[in-house]
Order: C-alpha cells, then structure tokens, then sequence
C-alpha cells in the first residue's frame, strides 16, 4: 500500500463513488477540475520529506471522499469541486513523490467505477456504492494507521534471515 499507483487510485475510486451521487453537471465541473489540478501540479518537485504527508494526506482524502456518499441531497457544486481539488493535490503529491509518470494514469482509470455507481445509484440501488465506501473507509483508515504502530516481529526481516 505505499506504491505510487495504488494510494491514489482509492483515492480516486473513492472520488467517483462520491461523484456518482451527484447531478451530471456537477460531474463534469469536479472531473474538469480534477484534470486541471492534476495537470498543473503534475510539473511540481515536491521535497522528499513530504513523503509521510503525502500518504497520510492521501488515506484522509479517501475516507473523506468516500463518507461523501452520505451528504443529504448528494455531493453539490461546492463539495463536489472541492473533493475533486483536494483529490488532485494529494493524488499528485503521492504519484510525484513515490511514484513513476506512468502511474498517474494507471489511477486516473479507477474514475471508470463512476459508470456503475452512477447507474446503480440512478437505479435507486445506492445501497452497494455506499457499501463499497465503506469497504474504502476501513482500508484507508488501516493503511493511514499502520505507519504509526510500532514495529512487531514478523514487520521487518530479522538477523536469522
């Protein structure tokens, strides 16, 4: 779970599921402001101390984006736009700093679960997007934690090895 391509890919799986419980319109604004965020901050050299942020910001972005499958109403312009920012800078920031160019768009296709939960969430069935969020939740409050645990035996080879 510290690679380049799979934090951020959750992340953004995490982004679509929220976005599938918004109007159309809302979608393309959040997906357009996506591109641009990630296009801008994709040229950036990021310090590697920032290493540990990136993943901790990216883990508390995906449990964010996926408890936004129960905003009332669905995620609005305004939450759907800032989800989205928030998603590009912490997507980048992972990718730039753990990362090859080529995993940026390995992440970007997890956007593709936006059409299934879309359509379920259209077909009234809401139901498996908001189980699938929450599947996201767990998994990223695990790997957000486990930086913070100490070392047991069995985490790091030891001197028999």
């Amino acid at each position: 779970m510290r690679g380049g391509a799979l934090p951020p890919a959750l992340l953004l799986a995490a982004l679509a599921l929220a976005l599938a419980f918004a109007t159309p319109r809302v979608r393309i604004v959040s997906l357009i402001a996506l591109a641009i965020t990630l296009g801008a901050l994709s040229q950036l050299e990021l310090p590697r101390g920032w290493l540990e942020i990136a993943f901790l910001g990216c883990w508390a972005s995906t449990v964010v984006n996926a408890a936004a499958v129960h905003l009332p109403g669905g995620v609005g312009w305004r939450s759907g736009l800032a989800l989205s920012l928030n998603s590009g800078v912490w997507v980048t920031a992972v990718v730039r700093l753990a990362g090859t160019p080529s995993d940026l768009p390995k992440a970007c296709l997890m956007l593709i679960v936006l059409i299934p939960a879309g359509w379920l969430v259209a077909r009234r069935a809401p139901i498996a997007v908001k189980v699938g969020s929450s599947w996201l939740i767990a998994i990223a409050i695990l790997c957000a934690t486990l930086p913070f645990l100490p070392v047991t035996p069995g985490y790091l080879p030891d001197h028999l090895e």
